[in-house]
């Protein structure tokens, strides 16, 4: 590609053309980072990033004639997202490139070539369906996780918040945090493991067996039953009765079919659910490791007022921590998410506190 036609370049243009060049290059390098990392499709889409970035640089370079003996850092945002390609997942990284992407400054660039700013609008896209990606995969077990940690950040907050303002002893109030943790964590275990289990036997009750399979060789091929049981899971007439005809055809002609064949689903859907045993442990841990922060003061020996006030911090820390993870994988803004839940966090925890100072009784 080569620039349009255009005055002698400047020492600015200059710098901006260096600057430009070592942009491109740290974000073909997260792009080559990412595709090590992956496989099949999405290794293939980002190493076609990568590729288009280096034919990016090249361009840059050629307007230069030869690299500058000295080239400016790369901005902050390109050096974090290359130093979290190679140590976190791509999802991570992926929301930041699809920021990054589209703010392209190539829409005022005179040097820039048509093709480089329709480039940099498609990678826009590009990284955001790789992003979508990510997120749909992560969705379920970032809900769980996010809802555990902060449901015991929260109600254990409110619990050693409105236990503390009645003015009893830091025993008791440590005592009480430390119950409350092991029952919410424990409630959250049994019903995750009781909702998980309940969900796989319903399906086992429900799910597809052979039987359609193993009669196939005998059914009628113009006047069949097999296609009603496409046409039950949803598939319109004349869809079923082609698929059906085709197992008849091949069971007639001896052609064995295998449990995994079109008769039974797709995909496994109790490997979708998960393990009973699994989501119970994940989320009695996931509830304590939020409910555990509001109670560290009281462990640590502190009491009173600077208890509940260093239990305040650690709990707004955590929660503004929680809520800019939310704001980064949902593309929004991470300020606004994090004080959102900050203030629902600390709003559910003052009106326990107020009601402990107005049932107050001084001791117990």
């Amino acid at each position: 590609m080569t620039a349009p036609a255009a005055a002698e370049p400047t020492p600015a243009d200059r710098r901006r053309w260096a600057r430009y060049l070592v942009e491109e290059r740290a974000e073909g390098s997260v792009y080559q980072q990412l595709a090590a990392r992956k496989t099949g499709e999405e290794q293939e889409i980002l190493q076609s990033l990568a590729d288009a970035e280096r034919r990016h640089e090249q361009h840059w370079l050629n307007l230069l004639g030869q690299e500058p003996a000295r080239l400016p850092r790369a901005g902050f945002r390109s050096r974090l997202l290359s130093w979290m390609a190679g140590r976190f997942g791509s999802i991570f990284v992926l929301v930041l490139a699809q920021s990054a992407e589209a703010r392209s400054p190539y829409d005022t660039e005179k040097y820039a070539t048509p093709a480089m700013r329709a480039d940099e609008k498609i990678h826009h896209e590009v990284v955001r369906g790789l992003a979508a990606r990510g997120r749909r995969r992560l969705s379920g077990s970032f809900r769980a996780a996010v809802f555990g940690a902060n449901d015991g950040l929260v109600s254990n907050l409110a619990l050693v918040l409105g236990i503390g303002a009645t003015g009893v002893s830091s025993g008791f109030v440590l005592f009480s945090g430390i119950a409350g943790l092991l029952a919410g964590a424990l409630s959250m275990g049994a019903g995750e493991f009781v909702s998980v289990r309940s969900q796989r036997e319903l399906l086992a009750s429900t799910e597809a067996n052979e039987n359609a399979a193993l009669a196939a060789g005998d059914l009628d091929i113009d006047e069949n039953e097999l296609a009603l049981v496409y046409r039950a899971r949803g598939i319109d007439q004349d869809e079923a009765l082609a698929r059906s005809r085709r197992i008849i055809t091949a069971a007639q002609e001896g052609v064995r079919r295998t449990a995994t064949g079109p008769i039974r689903a797709a995909s496994n859907d109790h490997d979708i659910i998960g393990s009973d045993w699994t989501a119970a442990i994940s989320s009695f841990l996931l509830f304590a490791s939020g409910a555990i922060i509001p109670v560290l003061p009281w462990i640590f020996g502190l009491h009173g007022l600077t208890a509940i006030v260093v239990a305040l911090a650690l709990v707004g820390i955590a929660l503004l921590g929680t809520g800019a993870m939310v704001g980064v994988l949902s593309g929004g803004p991470p300020l606004r998410r994090a004080l959102r839940q900050l203030a629902i966090g600390f709003g559910a925890a003052a009106v326990t506190y107020a009601l402990g100072l107005f049932f107050g009784v001084g001791a117990v």
